[in-house]
């Protein structure tokens, strides 16, 4: 079949003056700006020396920052003399991106070098090369401190929300195992918001940062996926002193006899089993994982046990009441449960299941032997609910499979035609919470009713409170201290929670969130779901498939420990503080992270200060392992060394944290409050202590490169459904909330401020396979190699100022897609990507593009890609939906119950443009200059 990409009229622009050659600049560290290379000045500001020690590169991926302008003119683009009233705006020269691994890369080449980019230096030499300026004591130049003007600076440029924290910059031989490329955490499983630790409580304070360390011990939802050494041998030194497990930066002493702990400074023996194997003959104990790996999984021997590793048990507690039955919540989910079976850990064929049908009524099913043996057990006494039988209820998976095939098949049938409006969820956790308390496992709850009969029984709350002062207390605190009390039973037994909620009408998620929050548990919250909707049925199918599907820990605790004079002091994040510095998970998920406030109780005297985090838990497939994750940042007497290795994305993960804690326990205005003050008083810092010389009033902000994003963050957050300054369901606000307290950052950063894709202008190669060249060693020719990876646009600011009126626009929330379809696109674009005559024949709202192949239309098997590669998620459950959003023009033939619709489905999309205005929040523009009032003069 013919291809349909087609020769479309280009726009008729003017010639772009010359772009300058990106040779002709030098790129400073953490985002100086681009000076001449000749010269050495720009505006009047010496150009500063980079240093040259070597850290991961950063810029991969966003070498070419044109950003939405491709090498080519697009198809798509609306020929500029249909429009005369248009004025073409002339092609902005690009920008460079920021890059502090430029100079050292060029000065290693110079020098006939090998390139080198670890994603921390643990030294000051890259290469063979030392690092100028290093100190007689070792210790290399930290990072530097550059400027940047946030008025002058718009629109802010957000690449570099992509990039990795400022790198750590380590003394030489800072390792036991100099050579180890990966002996400092990757920040993926472990990073701080600081990464040069201030000296003292007082400089910490006086910086007006935060030091918090942020833990995510699972990257990916498969221990198979991941790429952790595992120490097999179950031979673990730990400090006698601190507890702390041998690591990296131990230091060794008497000829490798002994190991000093770099927590507390205690002498430790080194274990006979670290020179000799099982078989007692000699072996090299610098090639142990622990002493070269910065994250490391111990096998536990049974001193680490409080009994054996327990199987995998689901308890799978359904709505059967009117509405879930009407709605289709009970049959789709018994049919994905069904389809998910072979997808459930079970390596050891020990995994155990049971179900509970729930309305005003437990209905148990019992399962005796042969597929005939089903037999469904109902207790009306929801008061005090007891188990119906001893045995049969909770069964094994494998050795039943048939008979559970068989009543997940006729499972719906049971409830056909119900009238039964009631809905006894705190009885049947309780139930459940019997059945399994001498196991542990998960009680997953699938409810599309309030609970509304027997203990915790809830009714509906004052929505018109929405906005208004009290609406923490009155809409956002749980109503029933039911949930949270038997949360904390739960996590005492190993029992977790997890909450899918499909209600169409209120069902006071706030209430219900405590039980996940407390057992380490999740809230999945589907608003106004519905099975006559197949894009819900999809996205409610595969959310749950996958999370049954997760490799989860099971039994485990979290503790971590820092250098003598560092206290961890508080702990965010869904689990239960069992003591003061221990966080205890019934079952520890992998689509979840963790932030932990650290304070500086004592003079730190040592240039490098440690973290540590351990996570003792059983897998799925039966062993006790211990996952720790290792850190080393130096310390510092300096307020400039300090915010020049300030990480903007754990600090804005910080403060989230601390909003959310402030908008439940307090209002949103004060969690609202509390992150424009929280900026204030970072830009009062580094104008009163960092810019020298007398700056006037009228000054544009200052803040160093490195945080720059740091504003705009906090900014876009309170934008935020969670705390939006204007009426909001209740529902959809706590569940915001509760979303933004548990999302990994690399998720969470993208809820706050969505990605925004440019599709009709995008270039040639985008959607399509990465190819990557490379050199033949045996050759020396250049092959082209094509990956299974599929190239994404760069993304552009979240602002409708850049759009264009016959532009298409894919918005990527972290929870949903929007493709927008402007008002003026060309005709040929919407045949060649919906197949449509006309705009008005698309399909608008929740919806699938039509697949045509890369044959039948190249455009559209792009996008689709594209689409494709945002969906794929290898460390969280989410399956985002796509709403096809129509922007409109001033003649569009819709009738009015239409327009109301698209309308809704328009602010929506249009309210993840963060940086523009809204009817009740203002742009960030605005929002600048309001903080240039508040910074003191």
């Amino acid at each position: 079949m013919s291809s349909r990409r087609r020769a479309y009229p280009q726009p008729q622009y003017a010639a772009a003056p010359p772009v300058a050659d990106p040779s002709q600049y030098q790129q400073s560290p953490y985002g100086a700006p681009a000076v001449p290379a000749v010269g050495g000045a720009a505006a009047g500001v010496p150009a500063p020396v980079a240093p040259t020690y070597g850290v991961d590169q950063l810029n991969q991926g966003f070498q070419n920052m044109n950003v939405g302008q491709p090498s080519t003119a697009s198809p798509y683009q609306q020929p500029y003399n249909a429009y005369p009233q248009q004025v073409p705006q002339q092609p902005a020269a690009p920008q460079q991106p920021y890059d502090p691994y430029q100079q050292a890369q060029a000065g290693l080449a110079a020098s006939g070098a090998t390139p080198y980019a670890p994603q921390y230096s643990a030294g000051g030499a890259v290469g063979g090369i030392p690092s100028p300026g290093t100190s007689a004591y070792g210790q290399p130049p930290l990072n530097q401190l550059y400027t940047t003007d946030l008025l002058r600076e718009l629109p802010p440029p957000i690449s570099d929300l992509s990039l990795p924290p400022p790198p750590i910059i380590l003394p030489p031989n800072a390792a036991v195992v100099p050579t180890s490329e990966d002996s400092n955490a990757n920040p993926e499983y472990f990073r701080s918001t600081l990464n040069v630790i201030p000296n003292n409580h007082s400089l910490l304070k006086k910086t007006k940062l935060p030091l918090a360390l942020v833990v995510r011990p699972y990257g990916d939802l498969h221990i198979d996926s991941e790429n952790i050494p595992v120490a097999s041998d179950t031979l673990i030194a730990r400090c006698r002193r601190c507890r702390g497990y041998i690591n990296p930066f131990i230091t060794l002493t008497e000829q490798g006899r002994r190991w000093r702990c770099n927590f507390c400074n205690l002498q430790n023996d080194i274990p006979s089993g670290f020179e000799y194997d099982a078989m007692h003959n000699p072996k090299n104990k610098f090639e142990r994982p622990e002493l070269n790996h910065a994250v490391v999984e111990f096998i536990a021997p049974k001193e680490y046990m409080a009994r054996a590793p327990q199987p995998v048990v689901f308890t799978f507690i359904i709505d059967v009441s009117a509405d879930a039955v009407s709605s289709g919540l009970t049959s789709t989910i018994t049919r994905t449960i069904l389809e998910s079976l072979d997808r459930i850990p079970n390596d050891k064929k020990t995994t155990k299941v049971a179900f509970i049908g729930v309305d005003s009524n437990l209905h148990f099913f019992r399962f005796n032997e042969g597929l005939d043996g089903i037999e469904s057990l109902i207790v009306s006494d929801i008061d005090e609910p007891f188990l119906p039988s001893p045995e049969g209820l909770l069964v094994n998976l494998d050795e039943n499979r048939p008979a559970i095939e068989k009543l997940l098949i006729d499972f719906p049938t049971f409830f056909e035609g119900t009238a039964n409006v009631n809905f006894a969820l705190g009885p049947a956790l309780k139930a459940g919470h019997k059945m399994i308390s001498s196991i542990g496992g998960k009680l997953i709850c699938f409810a599309a009713t309030l609970p509304n009969l027997g203990e915790g029984k809830l009714s509906i709350r004052d929505e018109s409170q929405s906005g208004k002062q009290k609406e923490s207390q009155v809409l956002l605190n749980a109503a029933d201290k039911f949930y949270k009390s038997f949360a904390v039973d739960c996590n005492s037994v190993q029992v977790t929670v997890d909450l899918f909620l499909t209600a169409t009408k209120y069902q006071d998620v706030a209430t219900l969130s405590n039980l996940p929050r407390f057992t380490a548990g999740q809230t999945h919250y589907y608003p106004a779901w519905t099975c006559a909707k197949a894009e819900d049925v999809t996205k409610l199918s595969r959310e749950v498939s996958e999370h049954l599907s997760m490799d989860i820990a099971l039994e485990a605790v979290l503790r971590c420990r820092g250098s003598t004079g560092l206290r961890m002091s508080s702990f965010y994040g869904n689990f239960f503080n069992r003591s003061s510095d221990l966080c205890s998970f019934p079952s520890f998920p992998r689509d979840q992270s963790y932030t932990i406030e650290v304070s500086i109780e004592e003079t730190l005297t040592k240039p490098v200060v440690y973290f540590q985090a351990a996570v003792l838990h059983s897998t799925c497939f039966g062993e006790r392992r211990i996952r720790v994750m290792n850190m080393a940042i130096p310390t510092s007497s300096k307020i400039d060394d300090i915010y020049a290795s300030a990480d903007q994305l754990a600090i804005a993960n910080f403060f989230t944290h601390r909003a959310v804690e402030k908008a439940l326990s307090s209002s949103i205005p004060d969690a609202r409050e509390l992150l424009v003050k929280s900026v204030t008083d970072v830009l009062n810092v580094f104008k009163k202590e960092l810019i020298s010389g007398n700056v006037s009033g009228s000054s544009p902000l200052q803040i160093s490169t490195n945080l720059r994003m740091l504003p705009l963050l906090l900014f876009s957050l309170t934008k935020h459904l969670g705390l939006r300054n204007e009426k909001v369901p209740s529902d959809h606000r706590a569940a915001a909330l509760n979303n933004l307290a548990s999302l990994p950052i690399p998720h969470l950063i993208k809820y706050i401020y969505p990605a925004v894709y440019s599709l009709h202008n995008m270039p040639d190669e985008c959607g399509l396979p990465e190819q990557i060249v490379q050199v033949n060693e045996e050759t020396g020719e250049e092959e082209t190699i094509s990956t299974t990876e599929i190239l994404l646009p760069e993304p552009i600011n979240n602002s409708k100022e850049s759009w264009e009126n016959y532009g298409l626009y894919l918005i990527d929330n972290s929870s949903e897609l929007f493709l927008w379809v402007s008002g003026d696109v060309v005709p040929e674009l919407v045949q060649d990507l919906f197949g449509a005559n006309s705009l008005y024949e698309i399909p608008t709202g929740k919806t699938e593009l039509p697949e045509f192949s890369i044959e039948e239309s190249e455009f559209n098997y792009k996008v689709r890609q594209i689409i494709g590669k945002i969906r794929e998620q290898r460390d969280s459950i989410t399956w985002k939906n796509l709403y096809v959003v129509y922007g409109g023009s001033s003649n569009e033939p819709i009738d009015i119950s239409q327009q109301r619709d698209l309308m809704a489905l328009r602010l929506w999309a249009l309210s993840c443009l963060v940086e523009d205005k809204s009817h009740t929040e203002i742009g960030y523009r605005e929002f600048l200059s309001q903080l240039k009032s508040r910074v003191a003069v």
